[in-house]
């Protein structure tokens, strides 16, 4: 019965391979365009805005670090910052590690 059901089918068509290359190139291009859009693109803009916070950062503000150390800016260098945690503590830190300016609205939560 399996026999005759492949019988009765007609001969395989033959494809095209250009056609199959082109196929596949456009959905490899299509791909990528998406992981461009979903990955790459946002982390562009997050690392820029990031830069320009660094560099309007000024003497006094309050800032949090990325290990959650909140601070006064005392001093900016190049490529650190020293902020004040304490009454007469004073920590220096990479400019990258500084995530965001420190609002009192946190601290009450």
């Amino acid at each position: 019965m399996v026999k005759m059901a492949y019988a009765q089918q007609g001969a395989p068509h033959g494809s095209d391979p250009l056609s199959a290359l082109l196929f596949q190139f456009v959905f490899f291009l299509f791909l990528m365009a998406i992981f461009y859009f979903l990955l790459i693109r946002p982390q562009q803009k997050a690392r820029k805005r990031h830069q320009e916070f660094l560099a309007g950062l000024k003497k006094g503000e309050r800032v949090v670090t990325s290990g959650g150390i909140i601070g006064t800016v005392v001093e900016i260098g190049e490529k650190t910052v020293t902020l004040r945690v304490d009454a007469n503590t004073r920590v220096t830190f990479l400019k990258e590690n500084i995530v965001g300016y420190y609002t009192e609205k946190e601290e009450k939560e």
